[in-house]
């Protein structure tokens, strides 16, 4: 059976990066793994108006991540519970061996991170190195097929034109609601990108219609 297998640090980066692939594979059929590495405790709002704080922010983003999923028809979501801003103090070789296990387990057709030294945030970088490494270190066969988001101002002059570029207008309504689940850190702005998507802006579905990815080579 093909699987699909979403490995992100934070909260609210399948929702932005993957939700409508995330939407797209379910009704699909294909069973949808998401793999959340931190509990995003030290993200920038609290809400507006404030209803958490540093300490008690983690707890609202854990819900906030099955909510988003629950809209994308995602069921199998893992917490790893590691802190946030903290990945790229890990040792490489020991968060690849947890990436590894994950990959292995859960045997997917694709995986789906970012790529490394794309990400504009530490976290990013760190995790989808380990991705990377994880899957390098499978045999051809069983190595699943490895899609990255690049988002740096300049990643298509860095790396070329994305492999990938999947039309997700027809879950974009998902897409939404996931991102509206992400109060705490996406408050009031959804609302009005969700008035844009229903009069289908151009500009807006240019931005949240379609999903980007480029494909690792192991070669």
């Amino acid at each position: 059976m093909e699987r699909l297998l979403v490995v992100l640090p934070h909260p609210d980066d399948e929702a932005f990066g993957a939700a409508g692939m995330m939407a797209q594979y379910r009704e699909k059929g294909w069973p949808v793994t998401h793999v959340c590495a931190t509990s995003g405790q030290m993200g920038r709002n609290m809400g507006k108006p404030p209803f958490a704080n540093r300490e008690t922010l983690y707890k609202f983003r854990e819900k906030e991540l099955k909510a988003a999923c629950d809209a994308l028809g995602v069921e199998d979501v893992r917490m790893l519970g590691m802190r946030d801003k903290t990945l790229e103090f890990e040792n490489p070789e020991v968060l690849a061996d947890r990436m590894e296990e994950i990959i292995r387990e859960v045997n997917p057709t694709i995986v789906v991170s970012f790529y490394p030294e794309h990400g504009i945030h530490p976290d990013h970088d760190a995790l989808g190195a380990a991705v990377v490494n994880a899957a390098s270190r499978l045999g051809e066969q069983e190595r699943p097929k490895v899609y990255l988001k690049a988002i740096l101002p300049n990643s298509e002059q860095l790396l070329g034109e994305p492999d990938v570029v999947i039309d997700v207008t027809d879950v974009l309504d998902k897409k939404i609601e996931a991102l509206k689940a992400h109060a705490s850190q996406i408050p009031g702005i959804v609302r009005e990108w969700e008035e844009r998507a229903e009069k289908r802006d151009p500009e807006l579905v240019k931005w949240l219609g379609y999903e980007r990815f480029w494909m690792y080579s192991f070669s």
